[in-house]
């Protein structure tokens, strides 16, 4: 998936598109939905939140999101954790199958880090350059599970296309949210709502067009 640009000699290019697939609770939080063990940051022990709500829409609609090819994008931490959670603890998911041999790219400050994972390579230094640079040079969506701080450091930069969030009926009164103080203001369009028998609506947003393309 892609959308279209011109060079500045009027040809038509493509751009690859960054989708973020976040799940959410009712106050913000989006820390370790998936394992107790997942982050536990600050004393958080509240992982795992997600699974009560979990339902087969939820795949549909990540589905979609990855149709045309996907490639992933994370921030160091969540590409280690995601590693842990499928190469180290369930080698033989198909999910583990699919995410390895998708391209992976990785992002660091830390120019010496090297990715243990196949098909990943390290985009070293600052996000919003190395991610623009790969965004307009890619052939397939960039799918963002997680890593929060890159991807408010994509959004400052107007670099994210669409945002998928799975908002579950919970609150949890602690824990990281994605959108924290001081994040910088977006406008976006509500494009698909999906709810599930679990109770979780699937919400999907795409940026506006002129706050993507912002002065930095």
């Amino acid at each position: 998936m892609a959308t279209a640009r011109y060079s500045r000699h009027g040809a038509k290019a493509e751009m690859a598109r960054i989708v973020a697939i976040e799940h959410l609770t009712l106050d913000g939080v989006f820390q370790a939905p998936a394992r107790a063990d997942e982050d536990t940051r600050n004393g958080f022990a509240q992982g795992g939140w997600s699974n009560p709500g979990s339902d087969p829409k939820m795949q549909e609609v990540i589905g979609r999101a990855m149709g045309g090819g996907w490639s992933l994008l994370a921030g160091r931490t969540t590409y280690e954790d995601l590693y842990e959670g499928w190469v180290v603890r369930q080698p033989a998911s198909p999910m583990t199958r699919a995410l390895t041999g998708a391209q992976k790219f990785v992002t660091s400050h830390d120019a010496g880090y090297e990715p243990r994972w196949e098909n990943s390579a390290l985009l070293a230094g600052d996000a919003g350059e190395t991610v623009r640079a790969l965004k307009q040079g890619h052939d397939k969506a960039l799918i963002v599970f997680g890593s929060g701080k890159l991807l408010r450091a994509l959004m400052r930069h107007g670099l994210v296309d669409e945002l998928v969030l799975m908002v579950h009926p919970l609150v949890l009164g602690a824990g990281s949210r994605l959108f924290e103080t001081g994040q910088t203001p977006s406008m976006l369009k509500l494009s698909s709502q999906v709810s599930t028998a679990t109770g979780v609506a699937i919400l999907t947003y795409a940026f506006d067009r002129k706050d993507r393309e912002r002065p930095e």
